[in-house]
């Protein structure tokens, strides 16, 4: 997982709309743990993702945090060999996070309940 990843992908707003984007992600790992730095922008939408998490014994934990709005919290879930199922809270939000990598090819859906609603992004290596 390990380096820089980009594609496209949509974000689906509270009101129903959808936008297109296009993201880039990097990835450090060091043994156990990883950081990861996420942005994904649109002519109207942009949010940057921050995480830093550590995985044992297939339990995901670590922390997030999304700069543009100033908000973040912790993550916890499973994950193992390049798939994680997660979950990131902070006071007043909660995300669902799917990440799937395969070869050089990555799939993250999210899932909000705020204005933010819904994210599906496909990324390449």
């Amino acid at each position: 997982m390990a380096g820089t990843w980009s594609g496209p992908g949509t974000v689906t707003l509270d009101d129903g709309s959808s936008e297109r984007i296009r993201c880039r992600a990097t990835y450090k790992v060091i043994g156990a743990s990883m950081d990861m730095s996420l942005t994904c922008a649109s002519d109207a939408y942009r949010f940057n993702l921050q995480a830093a998490v550590v995985a044992a014994g297939g339990e995901v934990s670590g922390t997030w945090s999304e700069t543009s709005r100033n908000i973040g919290g912790n993550i916890q879930g499973r994950g193992a060999n390049g798939s994680f199922q997660v979950i990131a809270q902070a006071a007043g939000f909660g995300a669902s996070i799917a990440l799937k990598t395969t070869g050089n090819k990555q799939q993250i859906a999210m899932k909000a309940d705020s204005q933010f609603r819904a994210a599906h992004i496909s990324l390449s290596k």
